[in-house]
Order: structure tokens, then sequence, then C-alpha cells
């Protein structure tokens, strides 16, 4: 197994990683990638085999010691449904599962077409940056409605969020630190609040939804409710903040005929967004028995990174996978994960991009970009720092 390093701070990578990865991949099925002492892959089949095999999930063999200046933090990880494995893990997803079904999520669709239409038109004139006034305020909201929490409280949201995302990116500093767990303090302390509130006057959104939920004679305690509040706040929203970016980027740049997003052709499109230029480029798994994938022998407590913008773009899978080609044939990607830990919120994602994008293009057809796009320094995550436009 071939060592490379790259750091992930690196300008040259930050704002085109892509090409470590086809050398990465060139090596064979795993590379150790010295800068994060980590084992990693951006073979597509190698990511599946691992996301689907029971044998490695997300809850480390030995538990970490967490430094006391932290502990406010790992106390909310502590019940989150992404990083537990069975059988912590089946209950809680089956009990938001309840709530946060395929019925609720499309009856959303009203809701994001009338906020994306109330965004486009009320973008400024001449140039202006579309995170700030369109690619963020979209999907906070939309949670925000979802959860039943009031649209007045999104920029606290969106500050909390871009706080505690922290710390999962590389070269993460005290500060980040510091500034992730005042985050979650304020967010812990305003949902608890909501959710008792909640208690005693349920109303029509998720948060009553899931106070209300079920399964055999379980329910979810507050902290728990809470932990999940978060995580589809956090994972929902920054993550369908940057992919909004990165499409309407590869949509200019590549020049791509609007006809791309007519009513037949727009879900194969926002696939391909979600292949070409995902916004969550690496996820981790711990072994929890020896075990061989693809000729690399794995020992209990190793820890594997799975690079799953490059599995996206493994040429074993795709035709030309540096091309972006809205009209490729679907296939599974790599961008919400799968087996157990598959994204609950990827049909939320994928309704608010086959809504907004055509909209935004329906209303500012010669959209352009204004200046030369900078991805920021935000690894593990893939996404913008700003994308200045003209409509």
């Amino acid at each position: 197994m071939i060592e490379l390093a790259q750091s992930p701070k690196d300008p040259a990578f930050v704002q085109d990683p892509y090409p470590f990865y086809e050398r990465a991949r060139a090596a064979g099925p795993f590379f150790r990638w010295a800068d994060y002492d980590l084992t990693c892959t951006g073979n597509s089949a190698a990511v599946n085999a691992i996301f689907r095999d029971r044998r490695f999930g997300r809850e480390p063999v030995e538990p970490p010691v967490i430094p006391p200046h932290l502990a406010p933090f790992y106390a909310v990880e502590a019940h989150s449904m992404l990083e537990l494995e069975p059988p912590r893990h089946t209950r809680l997803r089956n009990l938001v599962l309840r709530a946060f079904t395929s019925r609720r999520i499309a009856g959303l669709a009203p809701d994001i077409t009338a906020l994306a239409t109330e965004l486009v038109e009320a973008l400024p004139e001449g140039e202006f940056d579309l995170l700030q006034a369109f690619a963020q305020p979209l999907p906070v909201r939309i949670i925000a409605r979802l959860l039943g929490v009031p649209e007045e409280m999104a920029p606290d949201l969106l500050r909390w969020s871009n706080a505690m995302v922290g710390m999962y990116m590389a070269g993460r500093t005290r500060a980040m630190e510091d500034r992730a767990v005042a985050a979650t303090e304020a967010f812990v302390a305003f949902l608890r609040a909501y959710v008792e509130d909640r208690r005693a006057r349920p109303a029509d959104d998720l948060i009553t939804q899931l106070i209300a939920a079920e399964s055999e004679g379980e329910k979810l305690s507050t902290d728990e409710l809470i932990a999940t509040c978060i995580l589809l706040l956090n994972a929902g929203h920054e993550a369908t903040v940057h992919t909004i970016g990165n499409g309407v980027k590869t949509l200019v740049e590549t020049r791509t005929s609007l006809t791309a997003l007519a009513p037949d052709s727009a879900e194969g499109t926002v696939e391909e967004i979600l292949r070409y230029d995902p916004a969550l480029h690496m996820f981790t798994r711990w072994a929890y028995e020896d075990i061989e994938v693809m000729g690399h022998r794995f020992r209990r407590g190793d820890r594997v990174g799975l690079l799953l913008a490059a599995a996206n773009r493994d040429p074993g899978v795709w035709d030309q996978p540096a091309r972006f080609n809205p009209s490729r044939p679907i296939k599974p990607l790599a961008t919400f994960g799968a087996g157990l830990h598959f994204c609950v919120g990827a049909p939320l994602a994928r309704l608010e991009l086959q809504i907004a994008l055509p909209i935004l293009f329906q209303y500012h057809p010669n959209l352009a970009l204004a200046a030369k796009p900078e991805y920021a320094d935000v690894y593990h995550f893939h996404g913008l720092s700003e994308l200045r436009v003209t409509a």
C-alpha cells in the first residue's frame, strides 16, 4: 500500500482535490494518507462495501479521551444517531423515521417552491453573493419550518451550525473548538426550552412528531430529541448550502443548457451535481474485527477514511467521470453514504435541489459569474467561500 502526502489545507488541494484523488486511486484500492496517518480509499467498490459491512461502524472500539473543554459538544454527539451503532442506532433511527416520513418531506414541496420563488424575486441588482442571498437562507428556513422553529431564528441557527461543523474540519484550532462548544451550549439551551414548550403545546411540526414517536414502547429522551434536531439542521443545512453553490458554479461554468433543468431532466441533473462535486468528501469508519477488503487487511480498532468524492469519480463505475454530464444514466452515489447510516435527509436535500435550481434559472436564465469562484478551506467539506454572480 502506497503512502501519499497531501495537506488538506494546501491552497491548490482546497481549490481542486480531484487530481490527488486520481493519483491515490491509481496506486490501488487503498493508500496511506500521511497527513492524517489514515488508511483511505476512493475506490467505489471498497467504499460501498465498507459502508454496508456491519463489521465497520462509527463508534470507536476504544472510547476516546474527551478533553474537559469539549465535554458539552460530545455530550450531544453521544446521543446522535450519526455516531452510534446498533442497538442504539436502530432504536433512534426507527423513532426518527416514524416522524421524518417521506410523506412529510414530500409535503414540503409547496413551501420550497414558494420560498425559492420569494428568494429569487428578491435577488439584488448588479453583482451579489448567491450563497448569502439564496443558497444559505433556503435550506435553513425550510429546516426551521420543518422542525417548527421560528424562522426569525434562522441567523442563530446558521451561526450555531457553522461553528459546530468546525469540529470536523482539518486543522481545527482551540479557538474553533471554543466557538463550537459555545454554539452547542446555546443550541441545546434553546432547543431544551422549545421541546418543553412543545410537550405542553403540541403543534403540526417535526418536533411534536418526534416527541410523539413511539416504537415498541420506546420514546426519544429529551437529550436524544435535541441531538436529533441538531443533526438534522447541521447535516442537512451545511451540505445543501454547499451543493447549491457548487451546482450553480458547475452549471454556469460548463454552460449547461437550461433544458437540463426541465421537469423531465431536473432529477438527473441534480444527481450529476451530487456526483460531480459533492459537499462532503470524507467519512470514517472503525473496524470491529480483523477483516480483509480488496486485499487490504484491517485489524480490530483500525480506522479507514472513505473518500466519497473520489468514489463518485471512479472510472470503473462512471464513463468519463471528470466530465459533467447531466444526461448520464442515474446510478447509486457515495454522496449520502449507504447501509445503516444512509443519510435520512437525502430525500429532502434532493427535493430542495430539484425545485430550487430550476426556479433560480427560470427567473434568471442569464445568471453569470462575476468573479472566479473560490472554495473555502473547510475540508472534509467542500464548498465555496462565496459565489459572486450577476443575474
